[in-house]
């Protein structure tokens, strides 16, 4: 990753190595031309070290937390499908962590080329806006990434932990917790990952956006007639741009296919198993773990509505475009130059064919109305479990009453 040509990737360099801390994505120097082979060699040999290391540690404090479930299943007799709701929700962190680092294992390359892109992609859109005015500031994307991203990090990292604490019950040794919140924060802090590319891509799209604006501004002067073929070729590059930008996003999808897809089930399936644990546990007056399952259950919801949130920001600025394209499509200039009109028509044409979607690998579309489907699926599931459970607390009931009739 050449940081040093890029200032987005250099703006986004410190949350990727937070990132790579957990375990989420290989350092930023694993992309840097300048670093030496031997020396490139040497951290990719401990990186993987710490990976499987990393891994390992999932591994034991899956069994930790499926033996402590099973103490607590026994404790309030409820040998019903909270246990296997249980079991699943544990596996599928096994199952998460181990697609994290298969995916840095088998999509190295092709995360390298996204950065290689992301790059190329800034500088070839800083050039093209060179001749125009009113350049954008790129102190303004280090802010927004900062409260977007920087903000939500910080927010996982500190609110797991006071979440979690209390909840793993008294079977659970305090340095298993510990490890159990650090795994939970990995999980979490996948959602940040993904959206650090798509907003990458956002400021991508701005920034071409506003090069395209520019050149409306410039094509409503009655005077552009003799710089006509120069805002043409400039109207041709800013297509091929927003072509260049498309491809990247397929490609983001692609990386980010199975950990994206297991991150929206286990949050949702985690859902159901803590509104499950929160009506078996309403029966004791003296738990007072209740509002922190409440606050569990909005934070996994949040930190997928986030996710949902920037792609549709994203989507809905990239379709701006065609709006901008049909305003310029309506001055005289066009109606005057047939070339600029033929390029028009070229551009809108492809915009209409090359929508562009956040997607896992195409698996499904990353929007708030994927979102909005989640919320409905999961009140449903909820509907059902609360029956279950009020039937089996009628059950107790009536043989706890039955026995001191005798």
């Amino acid at each position: 990753m050449e940081a040093k040509r890029s200032r987005l990737l250099t703006t986004a360099r410190p949350y990727l190595q937070v990132l790579s801390i957990f375990g989420l994505t290989p350092p930023a120097e694993f992309f840097t031309r300048t670093l030496r082979r031997r020396r490139r060699i040497c951290w990719i040999a401990g990186y993987s070290l710490y990976l499987v290391a990393s891994l390992l540690m999932v591994f034991y404090e899956c069994h930790a937390n499926i033996v402590s479930l099973q103490l607590e299943i026994h404790k309030f007799h409820v040998e019903d499908f909270s246990k296997v709701m249980g079991r699943t929700q544990k596996i599928l962190i096994v199952a998460i962590a181990t697609c994290n680092q298969l995916n840095i294992l088998l999509n190295y390359g092709r995360l390298g080329l996204i950065y290689n892109e992301i790059a190329n992609l800034d500088l070839e859109i800083g050039k093209a806006s060179k001749d125009f005015c009113g350049k954008r500031h790129w102190w303004s994307f280090r802010l927004r990434l900062a409260l977007s991203i920087g903000l939500w990090m910080v927010f996982i990292i500190g609110v797991i932990p006071r979440l979690t604490l209390g909840r793993t019950g008294p079977f659970f040794h305090w340095l298993n917790q510990v490890f159990t919140q650090i795994i939970l924060i990995m999980l979490q802090l996948k959602g940040p990952e993904y959206c650090l590319f798509v907003l990458l891509v956002y400021e991508l799209i701005l920034r071409t956006r506003h090069v395209l604006e520019q050149l409306k501004a410039d094509l409503e002067d009655f005077d552009c007639g003799a710089r006509i073929q120069e805002l043409c070729v400039t109207l041709k590059q800013n297509q091929l741009l927003f072509g260049r930008i498309w491809r990247l996003v397929g490609e983001i999808g692609a990386y980010f296919r199975w950990s994206m897809t297991l991150l929206f089930l286990y949050n949702g399936l985690t859902i159901l198993h803590v509104v499950n644990w929160a009506i078996i546990r309403s029966i004791n007056p003296n738990d007072c773990c209740q509002l922190n399952r409440l606050g569990s259950i909005t934070f996994l919801s949040f930190n997928l509505l986030l996710t949902c949130f920037y792609s549709e920001c994203c989507v809905k600025t990239y379709n701006s475009i065609s709006h901008i394209l049909h305003q310029i499509g309506c001055l005289p200039t066009a109606e005057e130059f047939q070339m600029l009109k033929m390029g028009l028509k070229e551009y809108i044409l492809q915009m209409q064919h090359l929508k562009l979607l956040f997607t896992c690998g195409g698996l499904f579309d990353i929007n708030l109305k994927l979102f909005g489907g989640m919320l409905v699926t999961l009140c449903g599931y909820v509907i059902i479990i609360v029956q279950f459970k009020v039937q089996d607390f009628a059950q107790i009931s009536y043989r706890q009453n039955t026995s001191d009739a005798f």
